[in-house]
């Protein structure tokens, strides 16, 4: 009778393993409901300041929905991103790689599909100059896994159809293809039309704030049975500084595209918020929200209408205000409640924490160079020091810049003499004091680092 027993114990475990089995592998081969796999909500600011979210100490800015996010999951203050600038770092967080392997995205795509150093220049000429669909990206290894794939908002990765987001894996698409458009004409100051939904243009009435929020929302309540990845890139707070109220009959021209006060950014930013509430509230009338990892990262830093509080620098400099970004995280069950992480970490290692999530799988011969840096704050995993590399170039001008441990090696060339700097962020966040003379061993180390870190990333195509 034991032994019998003992049997129907055994083939109960054997059928129950092998339903399991069947279970997780429908879920990503088959798209069964997002209440099996994890849905995934990727929320992307840009041009916002480290210190321009009131959970980061913002005093004239109000943002109760990313505040929401961050009281209900983790606030990373040592996150940065891949860049200085909008395209490099998009390129970082597809990949899950530093942007130079790709070639020529290491600085933003200008207006009218413009290279801005040599090696983009390049690329611009051969109508190359872009994200090529061979990359592999955290688009296509989702969409492999069985998820839905939409990006509402900003592309900025490449002007030419062949580096449209369809191209690369999304099943739904809308928003402008540039860096920087009008929130109500929805064109360059060229003139030219940038709204695009999947690879055709489209003319929308509207703030592009709401209409970004609004076909995130459509997405949500279309998808409902679905596991998703929402791709969401808002153009808030970039330029041209526009807040609600602020339509004119014709677009802004280039002249005025960096004219704006504090107070504008202010509502632009509170406009965005309003949209992320909108969308968290989506995902709880669908009865998501228990099931849905939500990101929030800005892709760089706030130039000098935006606040980087208390660090230095802006947007398109490698101080800590133009690299240390807003980053918090969302994930019911699987994150605590109300913590902050002080571990490095870059837009790049986001890569591989939502592969992870999704289940999905890198191809044999592809690897990241970002770590999971989800999995860490899963698993309450102390501070590990990390060793960041940052390189961004813009017509003759080269900034370069590592981070090992808490000591940074910056160096900036732009024209003669160069200049470098060497600075203590533990007992130095600000970057007030330059170490570089008096600590010449430690930058000879950290200069090595940089030189072969450039080795190692230097791009394929050219």
């Amino acid at each position: 009778m034991s032994g019998q027993s003992t049997r129907r114990e055994f083939l109960r475990n054997v059928a129950g393993a092998a339903a399991l089995s069947t279970l997780v592998s429908s879920c990503q081969i088959h798209k069964l409901s997002p209440r099996c796999c994890t849905n995934i909500v990727l929320l992307v600011a840009d041009d916002l300041g480290y210190g321009d979210l009131s959970c980061y100490g913002c005093e004239d800015i109000q943002t109760p929905a990313i505040d929401t996010l961050a009281a209900e999951g983790v606030r990373f203050t040592s996150f940065y991103a891949n860049a200085p600038e909008c395209s490099p770092t998009r390129t970082a967080l597809l990949t899950g790689r530093y942007q130079h392997r790709v070639g020529g995205l290491e600085c933003a795509i200008g207006i009218g599909n413009v290279g801005r150093y040599d090696e983009a220049i390049a690329l611009s000429e051969r109508h190359e100059l872009g994200l090529p669909v061979e990359e592999t990206t955290i688009v296509r290894l989702l969409k492999n896994a069985g998820y839905r794939t939409a990006i509402c908002g900003k592309w900025h990765l490449g002007y030419e159809r062949k580096f449209s987001p369809v191209q690369h894996g999304f099943d739904y698409a809308f928003g402008p293809l540039g860096g920087a458009v009008d929130y109500f004409h929805h064109c360059e100051y060229t003139g030219e039309p940038m709204l695009f939904r999947n690879d055709q243009p489209i003319q929308a009435e509207g703030h592009l704030t709401d209409l970004i929020t609004e076909e995130a929302i459509r997405f949500i309540h279309n998808t409902p049975h679905e596991p998703f990845f929402l791709y969401v890139p808002y153009t808030a707070p970039h330029t041209p500084y526009q807040a609600r109220e602020d339509k004119k009959p014709d677009y802004i021209r280039q002249e005025d595209y960096n004219k704006g006060t504090r107070e504008t950014f202010a509502s632009m930013v509170g406009h965005m918020d309003e949209g992320i509430a909108q969308i968290l509230k989506a995902l709880q009338d669908e009865g998501l929200t228990d099931n849905t990892l939500v990101i929030f990262m800005s892709d760089n830093g706030a130039n000098r209408t935006g606040r980087n509080a208390p660090y230095s620098g802006h947007k398109g400099g490698l101080l800590e205000g133009g690299i240390r970004v807003p980053c918090v995280v969302r994930w019911p069950g699987k994150i605590p409640k109300g913590i902050e992480s002080e571990q490095p970490c870059m837009t790049m290692d986001f890569s591989a924490s939502i592969t992870r999530v999704a289940g999905a799988r890198l191809p044999r011969q592809r690897s990241f160079d970002g770590i999971d840096i989800l999995e860490r704050v899963e698993t309450n995993q102390p501070v590990a020091p990390r060793t960041l590399y940052w390189r961004a170039r813009r017509g003759e001008v080269t900034r370069k810049a590592v981070r090992s441990g808490d000591l940074k090696y910056l160096y900036e060339k732009k024209g003669a003499p160069i200049r470098e700097y060497l600075f203590d962020l533990a007992h130095d966040p600000g970057e007030k004091n330059n170490l570089f003379s008096k600590r010449k061993e430690e930058v000879q180390r950290l200069k090595q680092l940089l030189a072969t870190w450039e080795i190692q990333v230097k791009p394929r195509r050219v």
